[in-house]
């Protein structure tokens, strides 16, 4: 269990990296939204260009913070449900429904996207939008996103079993408030 824990830590680290990271294209993309806005009523010239520019950002960001979101335990759940259940309940569900659902999902999404991806990359895929950028990348990101979802979701199933054996605490858990500790 050691080394699996260790092995956690690496993937929660390599995720919560990409998903801090991840949070300043969105500024990006507003920002290439806002230029390409004004300079299309100012000038009156528009690009496609700019346009999947932003397309590209925007699913960037989606597809890269959804292992962030999974690590953060800030996905969706129906909580009207389990918030009535102990948490020794929720975490035996979460396990479950991680090695039925997430684990065959995710592969299998990465799976189908590697050769969507490799035959747009090796054929130079072109947007059919004139002046459009190259496809490819926006592929490679959903590939991407998809493995990482994969590798966060082993890392929740092996942090899941290691709080239901007593290894470890629930990472999901916030720390108790002590006196002073307040805002």
């Amino acid at each position: 269990m050691t080394i699996l824990l260790a092995i956690s830590r690496l993937i929660d680290a390599i995720n919560g990296a990409i998903g801090r990271w991840v949070s300043w294209l969105l500024l990006a993309a507003v920002l290439i939204s806002a230029g390409n806005a004004v300079i299309r009523k100012l000038f009156d010239i528009s690009s496609n260009a700019w346009l999947e520019l932003q397309w590209y950002l925007y699913g960037t960001v989606f597809m890269l913070a959804a292992a962030y979101a999974l690590l953060r335990n800030e996905h969706i759940r129906i909580d009207i449900l389990s918030s009535g259940w102990k948490r020794r309940t929720r975490d035996w569900i979460d396990l479950i429904l991680h090695i039925i659902f997430l684990v065959p999902f995710s592969a299998l999404m990465a799976y189908l996207a590697w050769p969507w991806f490799w035959l747009s990359f090796r054929s130079g895929e072109m947007s059919s939008s004139a002046g459009g950028l190259v496809i490819w990348p926006a592929k490679a990101v959903v590939l991407l996103g998809f493995l990482l979802l994969t590798a966060q979701a082993f890392s929740e199933i092996i942090k899941r079993a290691a709080v239901l054996m007593g290894r470890i605490s629930d990472p999901n858990m916030a720390p108790p408030v002590t006196e002073g500790s307040e805002a």
